[in-house]
């Protein structure tokens, strides 16, 4: 209980204190310091856990109809995040569609929602950090031939225009279903709008499609050594040491890429040899940046932990170095990360590992 209050200080502390990112960096040791160009952290990556649903194209969204849709089975996380781009109040929903012959049952998991809003990168951060904190299910069943909403709240709140909003929700299906993403009037009955609504076109960007893998594992090939190996850095989402998923946009069946692998989940394993402390640190390189990171360790129970902490986002410098303290641990102990890349942030980013 000791190690816990510490590191819970420390935290307090340095959010008392108005301690921004570079005084947080200069008492780790770490201004000055190449950044980009610390030793990397050797990591296999493991893709796994169904289908990931991305629709973020169109994200600005013009007129009203279909921004996505596929049906799938199993396990499936979707990720919506779009704009009212018209000038009308605009509802976003998601309808689930049995157009099979017998019921399909449909397991609601880890799910949130972020906005609508008009700061962006506040509701990206809020969706994500809701999503990490989330730990209820609920079930539904859909009749043959019947249509459900996913969740009742999303398109309860109107939104106007240059509002975004953005959604997570793992869903596990028994049999086919077709998930079906919307943006319609506010006055519109969803069901009878989803009979005629054409799928809009994808922007330049295609930033939707289906994807296999929507976890992903990153296993260090060997444990940290506090005693000998130094600070190191371990790269996320860059597309050369973390490649981004590869998949196709089922509206009209092209290859896409998700640029940035928003959606996926990240299981970062810890592994350490005894001898020493070991602080954490994540800092953007891409721009700015705003989200959160789950946090397992016996010891934690604050998990998730903004990043960064005390203000809204960071990183919008790019020729600056900025932190967000992910905490100090003993060395050994079992430790994991849990990160996604948030709505409305940039990419990459790096987990930096100090030996104390």
């Amino acid at each position: 209980m000791y190690y816990t209050a510490k590191i819970i200080f420390i935290m307090m502390w340095l959010c008392l204190a108005g301690l921004g990112g570079q005084s947080i960096a200069a008492a780790a040791g770490l201004q000055g310091m190449n950044i980009e160009n610390l030793p990397e952290w050797e990591a296999k990556s493991t893709s796994f856990g169904g289908k990931l649903l991305l629709s973020d194209s169109p994200e600005m969204v013009y007129t009203d109809g279909i921004l996505y849709q596929d049906t799938v089975s199993g396990r499936v996380r979707l990720f919506f995040y779009h704009v009212n781009a018209t000038n009308d109040v605009k509802k976003l929903d998601v309808l689930l569609e049995n157009n099979g012959h017998e019921p399909v049952r449909v397991t609601v998991g880890q799910a949130s929602l972020g906005g609508p809003g008009y700061d962006w990168m506040a509701t990206g951060k809020e969706a994500q950090s809701a999503y990490m904190a989330a730990n209820q299910s609920c079930q539904l069943t859909i009749p043959p031939g019947g249509v459900l909403p996913l969740a009742a709240d999303i398109s309860r709140t109107a939104m106007l225009p240059n509002m975004l909003i953005n959604g997570i929700y793992d869903l596990t299906a028994d049999h086919p279903v077709t998930v079906k993403v919307m943006m319609l009037p506010v006055t519109e009955d969803s069901r009878k709008f989803s009979r005629t609504a054409a799928v809009l076109p994808a922007d330049q960007w295609r930033l939707r499609g289906t994807f296999e893998g929507a976890n992903r594992i990153i296993s260090p090939t060997r444990a940290y050594d506090p005693q000998t190996d130094g600070v190191l850095g371990l790269t996320l989402a860059d597309n050369q040491l973390d490649v981004y998923l590869r998949g196709i946009d089922a509206t009209d069946n092209t290859p896409v890429i998700n640029y940035g692998n928003y959606g996926v989940v990240y299981q970062i394993m810890l592994p350490s040899k005894t001898g020493g402390k070991v602080a954490y640190y994540l800092t953007p390189l891409g721009g700015s940046y705003a989200g959160a990171i789950g946090i397992t360790h016996p010891e934690v129970s604050w998990s998730p932990v903004a990043t960064p902490q005390g203000r809204l986002y960071f990183g919008e410098n790019k020729h600056r170095s900025e932190f967000a303290f992910l905490g100090t641990y003993e060395s050994g102990d079992p430790l994991s990360f849990t990160f996604s890349p948030p709505g409305a942030s940039n990419l990459p980013v790096k987990i930096i590992v100090v030996p104390q």
